[in-house]
């Protein structure tokens, strides 16, 4: 009922809008796009395992010392969940929607000092130079909804100073007060990120669950901190960062086995909860001959040692103590760093090369743990811009340089755009997915698919 009030409140505003746009030139803008995007699996029998149709409203207000903007989803998404006659009589089942307030603050221009800017509110703030994949780009939760959509993250509620030197250098101070964890995939992407749980021989998995430890929401406890030195010297963006925050992936520091029969069936318990990180951040980008050239890195370093605890009391019920067995995951004496390394080129023939380098991806954590990622995508551009084909997309992930041949995944995407009208801009693009090992593409390698997207700006 809420969402649908909310729903309502934005129809109206965008009705009282027009009319503000109509009386005035300094108004109250409205922008946005229409979304339809639909995928199905190239394999078995073409089972669709996308649904989207996104509709993107932005509002934006512009004076001489302040800004206003704001950015919302309606959407209807994903395919009916229909288990029961039960469920014909919601409508939020039969019909999928939600509603999402992406972002929406102000922004104070010359703000107690003609040099210092201050945004309060749910905003992106963005960090890093390197294609869409970010390793300094911390701030906000990570948005996994869509794997495929690389470097999405959500709005965070915050206080964001600026306070420029000069025309060169900055000085940028965040505060978040309140955690927000990672939104996991959903659909056929829905266990991509979980790790695969290894059990002693002998012992059978017959039930899973699992309980989320948050941090407390208070000032200590919940908050995120981050603070940015910018600057332009002899042709090179740079900037140096650090975040005081949390991993928004939880790990698993518990896992509680209770034995449910004689023959090694067992239940297990895990608890999750989430790490406080310090990450040093440095970052610039420039251009060489009309080479665009970035670099990105990022140092992570656990506030204290994450600790995995196997509780195994209930095999040893006359045991006077209770019987542990403790791992450590990360130790905050052993910082690792992710780091990305790119390039692209425009050629005079209309087209474009981009090619990027990365190691770590978003959730791997753990110097050993962090795998190699090359991006390629090359794309060229007909009739007048109107049909762009980029016949070379996708990347190549190495998880264990000396044994290539099973710890590999290969993604390729080619993709075909047409510009239908000035606004409107259709996309097909067919994916697929192969390589061996656990890594989180290799795990895709039966999900072949086929894209279609129209996106219609106004």
């Amino acid at each position: 009922m809420k969402k649908r009030n909310l729903f309502f409140s934005m129809l109206l505003l965008i009705s009282v809008t027009g009319i503000v746009n109509a009386q005035e030139d300094n108004s109250l803008k409205l922008s946005g796009e229409l979304l339809t995007d639909e995928r199905f699996q190239l394999k078995d029998k073409n089972d669709w395992v996308w649904n989207e149709n996104r509709l993107t409203l932005k509002l934006d207000k512009r004076t001489e010392n302040s800004k206003f903007y704001s950015e919302v989803w309606l959407r209807n998404i994903g395919l009916p969940n229909i288990s029961s006659s039960a469920n014909l009589y919601n409508k939020g089942i039969v019909d999928p929607y939600n509603l999402e307030v992406r972002e929406a603050y102000v922004q104070l221009f010359g703000f107690l000092s003609k040099n210092l800017d201050i945004t309060i509110g749910r905003q992106r703030i963005v960090w890093g130079t390197a294609d869409k994949l970010n390793p300094t780009d911390n701030l906000n939760p990570l948005d996994l909804e869509d794997i495929l959509d690389f470097g999405r993250r959500r709005g965070s509620d915050a206080i964001n100073l600026n306070y420029y030197i000069n025309n060169d250098f900055s000085v940028q101070g965040v505060f978040i007060p309140f955690f927000q964890p990672a939104n996991m995939p959903v659909g056929i992407f829905a266990d991509a990120l979980n790790p695969n749980m290894e059990l002693p021989d002998g012992m059978v998995l017959k039930s899973f669950s699992d309980t989320i430890l948050m941090p407390r929401y208070n000032l200590g406890k919940s908050s995120t901190a981050g603070f940015k030195f910018k600057g332009f010297a002899k042709g090179v963006d740079f900037s140096v960062s650090y975040v005081w925050g949390y991993d928004g992936l939880p790990f698993a520091t518990k896992n509680i086995f209770t034995p449910v029969d004689m023959t090694g069936g067992i239940n297990i318990n895990s608890q999750l909860s989430f790490a406080r990180t310090h990450i040093i951040g440095a970052d610039l980008a420039t251009s060489i001959a009309g080479i665009g050239f970035w670099a990105e890195a990022a140092a992570f370093i656990p506030e204290k040692d994450v600790i995995m605890t196997n509780d195994l009391s209930a095999f040893y019920p006359m045991s006077p103590v209770p019987v542990t067995q403790d791992s450590i995951i990360l130790d905050k004496t052993k910082p690792y760093i992710k780091f990305v390394l790119g390039g692209d080129y425009n050629f005079s023939d209309g087209s474009y090369l981009n090619l990027q380098y990365m190691h770590g991806f978003i959730h791997e954590r753990g110097a050993e743990n962090l795998n190699d990622y090359f991006f390629l995508r090359y794309e060229k551009k007909f009739f007048n811009e109107k049909l762009k084909v980029a016949p070379i997309g996708g990347g190549f992930i190495v998880a264990d340089w000396n044994n290539v041949t099973d710890n590999y995944a290969i993604v390729y995407m080619p993709e075909v755009e047409y510009q239908a009208t000035p606004n409107a801009v259709i996309t097909f693009s067919p994916v697929f997915f192969d390589g061996k090992g656990e890594g989180l593409f290799s795990q895709l390698k039966d999900y072949d698919m086929f894209m279609f997207k129209m996106k219609y700006s106004f």
